[in-house]
């Protein structure tokens, strides 16, 4: 790997950052003291900050030569709401607030950059560093943008990298096109007429409607949808019912809907509405239904996901980068990339071997109690949002 001399030398001081965010974990848009820790290091390394943008979002400022060209890098801050299982120095100090996802070290790797930035500028324009607030499920990036972020800061095109256990360090995964999907929930409620369970006759069940409805919901992947293209139907919550002897007055049919395309998505809560509307009057009843998109799907623009991938192979070699394999999991960067140009790729957090074992064997995967942030990609993440930069505003 070539790395970057000054980064590797500033790797512990930027991990100890890195703990201590871990330590102090904080929800989405509640931010504040984390936010207050990178603006700090900004502020003490010489780099202008805007702050308040999407609620607890810090913005630094790195302009160099005269060009009015500029670029974007993008870190998530915020933690996820459940309890860690860690035990080391730095675990969790928050009963039920955790860094389970590695949003720390996504910090820890662009404070590092910003870092390198202000003692060596080697481009010619200007590099916002994007420090955002709630990706885990608040949108964070739609309310920057909401806030201004791109009509205050103009920019070309921007970028973001996410940490993925499993593979071994020193690897990187890029792709054009969707790496991952929209993110969608829907709600359907059936309304029957309670009754006597012995005496079904005198009411109206909706359990058996709700049965229905969860088979046909499949046959819309199945039969409505291309079999080439990607889509998920999972209905993961059904609620009826308060005693075993009594027909409920209504059921409540939850889950979730991905897709990788506006399209498909179109077609499924069609589809999903026709279902459940006519699926209840066939067997008399009325139904709601309440469809709730989240984040769209992420799409790379092909342009800047291959001019990234160019950028990886000059720092750790053509086979140490591979395709992105899309994924099902969602993620709000994708606000940006309907806004603007952009990549987002992925950097290989290890096999698990850098954290305290004890909690099951492996990668231990994202959104795991057992999740530690591997410290030893800091360099690694750092010197390719540098060289990134460089590249684009050479």
């Amino acid at each position: 790997m070539k790395l970057i001399p000054e980064l590797v030398a500033a790797a512990p001081a930027i991990g100890a950052i890195r703990r201590d965010i871990h330590a102090h974990p904080e929800l989405c848009f509640q931010e504040q003291r984390t936010a207050d820790v990178v603006a700090a290091q900004l502020t003490r390394w010489g780099i202008p900050i805007h702050r308040g943008m999407g609620t607890t979002g810090v913005v630094g400022i790195v302009k160099a030569g005269t060009s009015d060209r500029a670029m974007g890098l993008r870190a998530d801050m915020d933690a996820l709401p459940m309890q860690e299982f860690n035990t080391f120095a730095h675990a969790s100090q928050r009963p039920g607030k955790m860094h389970a996802c590695g949003h720390d070290g996504h910090t820890a790797m662009l404070l590092a950059a910003a870092q390198q930035f202000a003692k060596q500028a080697n481009f010619d324009g200007t590099v916002y560093l994007i420090f955002q607030p709630a990706e885990e499920g608040g949108g964070g990036a739609r309310e920057m943008i909401k806030d201004g972020l791109f009509a205050q800061f103009p920019m070309e095109a921007v970028f973001g990298m996410h940490n993925w256990p499993g593979a071994e360090v020193g690897n990187f995964a890029v792709s054009a096109g969707p790496v991952m999907a929209s993110s969608n929930e829907f709600k359907v409620t059936i309304r029957g007429k309670g009754g006597h369970a012995a005496m079904p006759h005198n009411g109206l069940d909706p359990v058996p409607v709700a049965c229905q409805m969860v088979q046909a919901f499949q046959t819309i992947i199945s039969r409505n949808k291309k079999p080439i293209d990607a889509g998920v139907i999972s209905v993961t919550m059904i609620h009826a019912g308060e005693a075993t002897n009594v027909i409920p007055d209504s059921c409540e049919l939850q889950g979730t809907v991905r897709t990788f395309s506006i399209e498909v998505l179109d077609m499924i809560e069609q589809r999903m509405g026709e279902i459940a509307k006519h699926t209840a009057a066939a067997f008399g009843m009325e139904c709601s239904f309440e469809f709730v998109r989240n984040y769209p799907p992420t799409i790379n623009s092909a342009k800047e996901a291959e001019f990234a991938r160019k950028v990886m192979v000059s720092i750790v070699g053509a086979e140490n980068v591979g395709t992105q394999e899309p994924t099902m999991g969602a993620e709000d960067f994708a606000y940006m990339l309907m806004a603007k140009p952009g990549c987002y790729a992925f950097i290989a957090n290890g096999d698990g071997a850098h954290r305290e074992m004890g909690h099951g064997g492996g990668p231990c995967m994202l959104h795991n109690p057992s999740y530690d942030f591997n410290d030893s990609l800091i360099p690694l993440g750092a010197t390719y949002w540098v060289k990134l930069a460089e590249a684009w505003l050479a």
